[in-house]
């Protein structure tokens, strides 16, 4: 298996992630209609865009938890290939997660290392020491024996972030990351990132925080089932393009992105998500 600690040299000129044509439908429901865009090693894009606008929807299609029609590729590799190589992590919602299963931090990091085990999945030494090093990066190695659901929102998200970087990812998938997380834990979570950035992974997060994307983000993606604005942050905060993706004035979709981000969706969210079918789909 190849080693995958590093991105490769020939990889750090291609995409880390391509995406054509990405279709997705829930029943009637029409969740993405095209989505076409990539992403480059080495950067962090935020994808913006009202409740049902398919941000969840899109990285579950990464992942592969969704049926979807479309080309998706990492490091010029199927998104199948490569999640099989352990190229791509993913930090969930919460709302995805069962908290209440009986699992020590350590083992939840530790799954990230199954790919690289045999099929008894028994740890060897570099796999424990892989995850003792991922605890440490992320700030939380006290935390190892913790239960995974006696943790706040901030460690909980901090925690699948060392699985990503114990599992080895160069492409990372964070699916609001910063929902139910205070001051604190939100500034690690941004650093966490940036230093993976610098170190040549690519980062897709979908988020709701308008104000803080400057900080945390390369560039953005507005998102309305399909691609309206693909570029810098500065540029897609403009309220002619926050328009486009809200369906609404510039303040108004500054504005509703802070609601969204305490819990309380747009008064045109019911309307546009997919009921029944993507829960904290945004």
């Amino acid at each position: 298996m190849r080693r995958r600690s590093e991105i490769e040299p020939r990889r750090r000129t291609e995409a880390a992630l391509s995406v054509e044509g990405l279709r997705v439908s829930y029943g009637p429901v029409k969740a993405l209609t095209g989505v076409t865009f990539s992403l480059r090693p080495g950067r962090v894009c935020g994808v913006v865009g009202m409740n049902g606008s398919g941000k969840s929807t899109l990285i579950k299609a990464v992942v592969g938890t969704v049926r979807s029609t479309g080309d998706v590729s990492v490091y010029g590799e199927s998104a199948r290939s490569a999640r099989k190589d352990g190229l791509v992590g993913y930090v969930p919602q919460n709302e995805g997660v069962d908290w209440d299963f009986p699992l020590s931090v350590a083992d939840v990091v530790m799954m990230g290392r199954y790919g690289r085990m045999g099929w008894t999945r028994r740890p060897r030494p570099d796999d424990v020491e892989a995850v003792d090093r991922a605890l440490d990066m992320v700030g939380v190695p006290e935390l190892r024996d913790r239960q995974i659901g006696a943790l706040s929102g901030g460690q909980r998200k901090r925690v699948f972030i060392a699985r990503a970087i114990a599992q080895g990812a160069r492409l990372l998938l964070m699916d609001e990351p910063f929902a139910g997380v205070d001051k604190p834990s939100e500034g690690a979570i941004v650093s966490l990132v940036r230093n993976l950035a610098a170190g040549g992974a690519a980062v897709l997060v979908a988020t709701h925080d308008l104000d803080g994307m400057s900080e945390l983000c390369d560039e953005a993606l507005l998102l309305l089932r399909e691609v309206v604005f693909q570029g810098d942050v500065e540029d897609a905060l403009r309220p002619e393009n926050l328009g486009r993706a809200f369906g609404v004035t510039g303040a108004q979709a500054r504005e509703r992105g802070a609601a969204q981000t305490d819990g309380v969706a747009g008064p045109d969210a019911s309307a546009n998500a997919p009921h029944g079918k993507e829960k904290g789909d945004a």
